[in-house]
């Protein structure tokens, strides 16, 4: 029977690649000269903690991350950009978490996209994927586009495709 998985992963290798470039075309940058900056990415706890002079400044560095991580092949919406940057003495802070897996909820959320499709598959939560079967690829194919364009605000990949 046909299947395959929704995961939301994020390759740690490319997400390195991404901040080094950032890194390097910051601190190259005209505008960033002579103010401190500073890009760390934890590969541990998976966020990037960014520092530089001005609020206005960490932005820049967040739109050059973003634009970056696009020409690297990661989805935008692996980044947590919910938290306000928050003044730590002369420096401005600014932490980044990296979504990688997919939570409970989000899988959830997921599982009911695909139920009220009303298509002929069966979806089940295993950990932090999610396995749809059915008897088509067809179907299968229907449920890929549907969490394409439902605008989940999760980054999904769609992996293991067997038949």
């Amino acid at each position: 029977m046909p299947s395959f998985d929704i995961v939301s992963k994020i390759d740690p290798q490319t997400l390195d690649n991404a901040v080094n470039t950032t890194k390097k075309e910051i601190l190259n940058r005209f505008d960033f000269k002579d103010s401190p900056v500073s890009i760390e990415l934890n590969k541990k706890e998976m966020k990037i903690e960014l520092e530089a002079a001005s609020d206005m400044k960490i932005k820049q560095i967040t739109d050059v991350l973003i634009s970056r991580s696009i020409k690297q092949g990661l989805d935008p919406l692996a980044y947590d950009l919910g938290k306000e940057a928050y003044p730590s003495g002369k420096v401005t802070r600014k932490e980044v978490p990296v979504r990688n897996g997919l939570k409970q909820e989000d899988a959830k959320k997921i599982v009911k996209l695909i139920k009220d499709s009303g298509l002929k598959v069966q979806a089940a939560i295993m950990d932090d994927l999610v396995r749809v079967t059915g008897k088509k690829l067809d179907e299968l194919q229907a449920v890929i586009q549907r969490c394409k364009s439902a605008g989940l605000e999760i980054p999904l990949q769609f992996d293991n495709m067997r038949n």
